[in-house]
């Protein structure tokens, strides 16, 4: 269909065009070009046809973009699309444009006929993801960075732990053990002084360094056994066939020995015969009636119970005292954890409780402990009778 002023308005499409428009030559010397394409440009019609390569008004990049990619895609395929190119402005800016080419044989020769678009807003775009995914980047680099830089340093503050608390475990294994042969020495010589003849004052020196001796040799065993429990190897337990009742009974008889100054009330329930090391039960024992005697009160008496169930057996120790508050029952258990309220003299490191857990888990057993208002305090170890 044509109409009147058909070829002016081509014409005048052509030249003001939404997109510059050219026609070269197959080696870019520039045919025709449209107004639009001047204006962006900043030259003349005059002063591009016929005088002027395409090509030549590139940047460098984009000039060995064409001459690589851009030219042999077209004599291959005959239309290249959506190429990205840089071209110079007359005042040396730069104008990001993207092009698409048409290969086309005429009479004359080869062209290619060429149409330009803008690409400021995309060039931005672009930027800007390229910008964002750079920050991405840094950002996930020095967060890894900074991890391994913690992982590092927690490694060696680990690592710096552990030898810390080697040695010190180390240590403390050395020394208790080089310390009970003197010790053993001391309680020899003393048993040995003893059956001798000796006034008041004398027997009573005699019996305070038995009892001293004693609690020496009870720290060194908790010392010992916390340092094979710290290390992994756990506390040892040798389980045999046991009458719980004779081995407590005889247990609470040596306590009532070692504490003269406050009463020890032994009850025992069921029949008594279950599976247990019956040294290591005498330790708990020990421990947890010292622990009693350091920090209940003073003029009341501390109980022992013994009770074997069809399944399960269990030992408790209860006495009257100031209430335990609810944080420190907590961490009764663990290493290193003391009350205060006890003289210092009757202080000390803070292992029995920890021994007596560690014991009652050697038997696959547990141990809890309760305090009321009233300041009645009970630990509880209870225990599979038939053995771990």
């Amino acid at each position: 269909m044509t109409t009147a002023g058909t070829t002016h308005d081509v014409a005048l499409l052509f030249e003001e065009a939404p997109c510059g428009l050219l026609v070269t030559t197959e080696d870019g010397t520039i045919l025709l070009a449209n107004a639009t394409f001047c204006r962006w440009t900043g030259v003349t019609a005059a002063d591009l046809v016929g005088r002027r390569r395409l090509q030549d008004m590139f940047t460098m990049g984009a000039r060995i973009f064409h001459q690589t990619h851009w030219a042999p895609l077209l004599r291959m395929q005959g239309s290249v699309a959506e190429i990205k190119v840089d071209i110079v402005h007359a005042d040396g800016t730069r104008i990001p444009l993207l092009m698409n080419a048409v290969r086309r044989t005429h009479d004359s020769g080869v062209q290619h006929e060429v149409a330009m678009f803008i690409a400021k807003d995309r060039a931005k775009y672009e930027s800007e993801l390229v910008r964002a995914r750079q920050q991405a980047e840094d950002s996930l680099a020095s967060e890894r960075a900074a991890q391994a830089e913690l992982a590092l340093a927690e490694s060696h503050l680990r690592k710096a732990a552990e030898d810390r608390a080697h040695f010190a475990e180390q240590m403390v294994g050395i020394v208790s053990h080089d310390l009970r042969n003197p010790l053993s020495t001391i309680t020899v010589a003393t048993e040995a002084l003893l059956l001798g003849q000796h006034d008041a004052r004398q027997l009573k020196l005699l019996q305070f360094i038995t009892r001293a001796a004693e609690r020496s040799s009870r720290l060194i065993a908790d010392l010992l056994d916390f340092t094979l429990a710290r290390v992994g190897q756990g506390i040892y337990v040798t389980a045999r066939p046991i009458d719980l009742h004779d081995v407590i009974s005889h247990a609470v008889s040596e306590l009532e020995i070692a504490f003269p100054g406050r009463p020890l009330v032994y009850r025992h329930e069921g029949d008594g015969v279950c599976l247990a090391d019956p040294d290591r039960l005498a330790q708990l024992l020990g421990n947890l009636v010292a622990n009693a005697m350091a920090y209940g009160a003073a003029d009341t008496p501390v109980d022992v119970t013994s009770a074997v169930d069809p399944e399960s057996f269990r030992l408790a120790v209860r006495n009257q005292g100031t209430p335990i508050a609810d944080a420190l029952l907590k961490t009764m258990f663990e290493p290193m954890t003391r009350g205060y309220d006890v003289p210092e003299s009757a202080r000390s490191v803070g292992l029995g409780l920890f021994i007596v857990r560690e014991i009652a888990a050697a038997h696959g057993g547990t141990v809890r402990v309760t305090s009321d208002a009233a300041g009645v305090t009970t630990f509880t170890a209870t225990f599979p009778r038939s053995g771990s």
